[in-house]
């Protein structure tokens, strides 16, 4: 039982010290190509230069998702509350067409955008998605405020947004 104790111990210290949260995206993830309502190929940094001087919220999501589809409400409410951010939805969708059906469907305001290669991609390898809903928290500087949430009520995003 010792044994045992002291293994866990050990795992916990090292998974720990090697857990600490970015606060700026890799250049591969930076890089990483989406594309756009129309087609078009935008790379990461340039969705984020857009906003340059706001806050970001980004949404990785898909329409077959539940918990993406059941969270909405609360991302509504969000933007109600803080109409002066950015909304950027980035799609986990199988599909284009299914994507596009989804944002209409589900009334998805502010800026959409597709990863071809969803999780399996730089930004998807740098963001770790492990669940969706997932959102990020980006300030008027291009730094990651907050790295994950599952919940668009999260205390955390309403926190940064207000301060």
């Amino acid at each position: 039982m010792k044994k045992i104790v002291t293994l866990l111990i050990v795992l916990i210290s090292i998974t720990s010290c090697n857990s600490q949260t970015p606060t700026k995206f890799s250049e591969e993830a930076l890089n990483d190509v989406f594309l756009g309502l129309k087609g078009e190929k935008t790379v990461f940094k340039d969705i984020l230069s857009a906003h340059k001087g706001k806050d970001i919220v980004i949404d990785v999501w898909a329409s077959w998702c539940s918990d993406c589809i059941k969270g909405m409400p609360k991302v509504k409410a969000l933007q109600k509350n803080h109409p002066d951010v950015a909304y950027v939805f980035l799609s986990l969708d199988r599909k284009l067409d299914a994507w596009k059906h989804g944002i209409k469907k589900y009334e998805v305001e502010g800026e959409h955008y597709y990863l071809e290669n969803g999780k399996k991609s730089p930004f998807g390898d740098f963001v770790n998605i492990d669940w969706i809903p997932r959102y990020m928290v980006v300030d008027a500087e291009g730094n990651i405020k907050l790295f994950k949430a599952v919940e668009a009520d999260d205390k955390r995003i309403e926190h940064i947004l207000n301060n």
